[in-house]
């Protein structure tokens, strides 16, 4: 029973890990200097395209599961 007296060095419980081992928010600098300069969407080439097709393929998806969701529970409610 002499292990129970011994404390073990390792902590069992939910922690989270402290902003300064983390490196903090922000000051990743060499790793994300491009990040200023990421969301210049005026300065894209081909915008009106690239929004378009991208609005089209979310109002797509957004309309196109849900349909597919009912009409394979539907036949999957009819079958049984």
């Amino acid at each position: 029973m002499s292990f129970l007296l011994h404390e073990s060095p390792a902590s069992r419980g939910i922690h989270a890990t402290g902003v300064k081992r983390m490196g903090g928010h922000g000051h990743d600098e060499p790793y994300y200097l491009h990040a200023k300069h990421m969301y210049n969407l005026h300065r894209m080439k081909y915008q009106k395209p690239k929004v378009y097709l991208s609005v089209l393929g979310a109002v797509g998806i957004g309309i196109g599961v849900p349909v597919y969701a009912v009409i394979f529970q539907q036949k999957k409610t009819a079958s049984a």
